[in-house]
């Protein structure tokens, strides 16, 4: 989302959580020191469980737009930590919320809200579908959800959901079982690992390309009116067949490096997402363009490289693939 904005000529401020280590590694790529007078780019420290810092910064910095993409947003791990994810995750978004409200400023207010809260109900989802969530993530984010709509109805917020189905990309945490897999293959090729651990391979989501996503958030806050948007692909794939996809890509065989473990699978299963983004595509023109082939093979690419593996063409070092056309060098 920085990066866009930024694009765009904002001046963008985030939140940090403090830590003894630097943990922007992702954000890397668009940092400024301060110090430049040309920096638009400023960050402050700050905690979604902490409603003092999050009024000071509303109060200091008087935003136009306000994207909330701040949650614990693994969903096997809110099991284990429901109360922390609830928390964060939930009471994070009325932190917020009545920061706006009470700094009297005229703010348009942006909640990233979760495809995991449809949860167990009849695909495809849209905005009126009702929600049925299977996690104490997708819970907290209903909850973020209905607040949002309760700000915009009761104190006449600029206040919008975006619902927006699994998005993916090189910058996606290492722990999601996309990047999972992706970050295992270039490790496996490396020779730095031999197995990859995983759980539920069966069940099917909407997956697509976050840049993308993130030109719909924003043109949910260009609209006249505040609303709700299903942003997806309208298709669904399993976790099989994006490790399958992964693994065929560079010639690697699943039956050899992938394993089951059953600390991987969740008390209650989501077992099929997809998005009905009519709405989206009629209000916004928002189509997405990446399709699931593509993105796997973007996000392949991406961990190959950081792992020191370049496609290039043949000679001494490589390792080939099952492709004739693809050849990888390990540094």
């Amino acid at each position: 989302m920085p990066k866009l904005l930024l694009s765009k000529g904002y001046e963008v401020h985030g939140l940090v959580r403090r830590s003894s280590t630097f943990n922007t590694s992702r954000i890397d790529s668009i940092y400024v020191d301060p110090h430049d007078p040309d920096a638009r780019l400023f960050l402050h420290y700050g905690d979604l469980s902490d409603s003092e810092q999050i009024a000071n910064v509303m109060y200091n910095i008087r935003p136009d737009e306000v994207y909330h993409l701040g949650a614990q947003s693994h969903v096997r791990v809110s099991f284990d930590t429901p109360e922390y994810t609830g928390n964060v995750t939930a009471l994070g978004t009325t932190r917020l919320l009545e920061a706006i409200r009470r700094s009297n400023n005229p703010v348009k207010f942006y909640q990233a809200s979760s495809s995991e809260m449809f949860g167990a109900a009849v695909p495809p989802q849209s905005e009126t579908t009702v929600f049925h969530p299977r996690s104490p993530y997708a819970c907290a984010k209903v909850y973020s959800y209905w607040m949002t709509r309760n700000y915009r109805e009761g104190y006449n917020l600029f206040a919008s959901n975006g619902i927006l189905f699994n998005n993916e990309s090189p910058r996606r945490g290492e722990t999601f079982v996309t990047r999972k897999i992706t970050r295992a293959i270039a490790h496996i090729l490396a020779g730095k690992e031999k197995f990859l651990y995983l759980g539920n391979l069966d069940a099917k989501r909407d997956w697509g390309f976050a840049p993308e996503y993130v030109e719909c958030m924003w043109r949910i806050l260009q609209q006249e009116k505040a609303d709700d948007f299903v942003i997806g692909t309208g298709e669904t794939h399993s976790v099989r067949e994006f490790l399958h996809e992964s693994f065929d890509y560079v010639g690697l065989d699943v039956e050899e490096h992938v394993r089951i473990d059953p600390k991987y699978f969740r008390p209650t299963e989501v077992e099929v997402l997809v998005a009905d983004a009519e709405k989206s595509g009629k209000v916004l023109g928002w189509k997405p363009t990446i399709k699931f082939a593509d993105l796997v093979k973007i996000m392949v690419d991406a961990d190959m490289k950081t792992a020191g593996l370049e496609p290039i063409g043949k000679g001494d070092g490589i390792i080939r693939t099952k492709f004739p056309h693809r050849w990888w060098k390990c540094d």
